[in-house]
């Protein structure tokens, strides 16, 4: 697997040798797996210090649900959710912090906050001015693959030739992305498992996500507890008993192992602990 650096202020990232953990901290009451749960600026900030302890290399923060029909919410609210648990959580922990955000706004605020890396699942698209922050600050940037916006994506997700359109939209991506200053040293990929994608069009992803190696940029991809896993393995989660590990963590870390198998350099994921053990078996025979 080719290997990439990335450098920017304090921090570096080495992404190949070793897959990188982004341990999820969704600050919304709406979330589709763990909503509501660290709602709370101290419970998030509890939690963002957990995920560093356990292993994360990225902390990834969101104030707004990206879940299949969702409502948007405003920048002002977004932000008054995000702003205060970056701000205490980067004084704490010495891995770069991103912000979930497709909303300049929202995103310039949270660089100010502490946050160190942009992941815009609109891909520069959403906001007009965005590339421009990302440019002026020279973070690292995400972009991710989706059809339309979270509240129409699931509508009837329809594609020719999936993988192929997948791969043009992300080297259309990363060519504006350019063009508007970006490094391309800086950008990083996701191919948006499921954003905009059935059960099977996720499983093909997973499979051929070595296709998206010739676009020559770190790729990033975030099964964690997504409803196709629920789908493949609804008569499991029927069947659970109370002293049964979690068939959806299971199911998981499946879907982790075969993707960095077929090429993925971070994975996205709420339990950073069992994605670490997971990728130490993984990591160890993929560099034999």
């Amino acid at each position: 697997m080719k290997t990439y650096k990335i450098f920017w202020d304090s921090h570096d990232l080495e992404l190949g040798k070793h897959t990188l953990i982004m341990g999820i901290l969704n600050v919304t009451p709406d979330s589709f797996s763990d909503g509501g749960k660290y709602f709370s600026p101290h419970a998030a900030v509890d939690r963002g210090l957990r995920l560093f302890e356990e292993g994360a290399d990225i902390i990834d923060i969101g104030g707004e649900s990206t879940r299949p029909f969702s409502e948007c919410v405003s920048a002002d609210e977004e932000i008054r959710r995000v702003e205060p648990v970056i701000s205490k959580l980067a004084k704490r922990v010495s891995v770069p912090i991103s912000i979930d955000t497709s909303k300049a706004f929202v995103a310039k605020r949270a660089l100010e906050a502490g946050a160190s890396i942009i992941n815009d699942i609109g891909a520069l698209r959403l906001d007009p001015y965005m590339a421009d922050v990302v440019a002026e600050s020279g973070v690292p940037v995400i972009l991710m693959h989706m059809r339309g916006i979270p509240k129409t994506m699931q509508i009837s997700p329809l594609y020719d030739d999936l993988i192929s359109e997948i791969k043009l939209f992300l080297r259309d991506s990363i060519d504006g992305a350019v063009r508007k200053g970006i490094s391309k040293s800086k950008i990083i990929i996701d191919p948006g498992i499921g954003f905009g994608k059935t059960v099977g069009q996720n499983l093909l992803i997973i499979k051929h996500l070595h296709e998206l190696k010739p676009l020559d940029a770190p790729i990033l991809i975030g099964p964690s507890r997504k409803s196709f896993i629920r789908k493949i393995l609804q008569d499991e989660i029927i069947k659970k008993t109370p002293n049964i590990i979690d068939p959806i963590e299971v199911g998981t870390q499946a879907a982790i192992a075969v993707s960095v198998l077929q090429g993925a350099h971070i994975v996205r994921v709420h339990e950073v602990m069992h994605a670490r053990t997971t990728l130490k078996i993984i990591d160890a025979i993929k560099n034999m």
